[in-house]
């Protein structure tokens, strides 16, 4: 067995809290794309197509809604190479049931792409988000109403930025300046790496040590 797989084997088996990873993309392609990259750092991920565009085409997709697949406590997901798919289009992050449902997965990733106008906490998982900027004005200030809203929700939340590192870094500027700082502590940009889905999953990869050694301590 590879030794990244064998890594999420001995993860799974272990006390954790279940991370969840919220995607504001462009495309439903970078959310699979960042699946991929967590797949290869060992994590089988949820992937769950809240916008219904990651699935749409599939010829699998149930006759139940994911209301009805809740309510039968069973969810019909789509074999990936990265773990499963989940079409569920019109599913807010918040949901009660997810929580229970998602357990048997490193990582919960929610597809809420680009003009999501509302971020909605799920308690009991550690919190990650993933925002695509682009150099336009519309798409920072996006951005940064997104991020007002996490920094008022307060707790730890890591936001990794990629896309244009123009945009990424006066993205970074403004919240550093007029929001918490203990939330920017958590900010960070992949915009000037080779592969911005690698770098991302290296960083959460790491940060999920981090965060693991603080639960079974009993810390938070």
């Amino acid at each position: 067995m590879p030794a990244d797989q064998a890594e999420g084997l001995r993860r799974r088996s272990a006390l954790q809290r279940l991370r969840r990873i919220d995607c504001f993309f462009d495309t439903p392609a970078s959310t699979v794309r960042l699946a991929h990259a967590l797949h290869r750092r060992g994590w089988t991920s949820l992937l769950v197509d809240t916008r219904g565009r990651v699935f749409a085409d599939s010829p699998t997709r149930s006759l139940f809604d994911w209301r009805q697949q809740i309510a039968r406590g069973q969810l019909h997901t789509l074999p990936m190479p990265f773990g499963d798919g989940w079409h569920a289009p019109g599913m807010q992050g918040d949901e009660p049931a997810l929580r229970t449902l998602a357990q048997g997965y490193d990582c919960l990733l929610l597809d809420a792409g680009p003009d999501a106008s509302e971020w909605t906490p799920l308690p009991g998982v550690a919190r990650a988000l993933v925002l695509e900027v682009d150099a336009s004005q519309a798409s920072m200030l996006q951005g940064y109403a997104l991020l007002k809203t996490l920094s008022r929700r307060g707790g730890h939340t890591s936001v990794g930025l990629l896309g244009d590192a123009g945009a990424c870094a006066r993205l970074q500027a403004a919240c550093g300046e007029f929001l918490d700082p203990l939330f920017c502590r958590g900010l960070y940009s992949v915009a000037g790496e080779g592969d911005a889905f690698a770098a991302l999953a290296v960083r959460m990869a790491a940060e999920e040590t981090g965060l693991t050694a603080r639960y079974k301590t009993g810390n938070t």
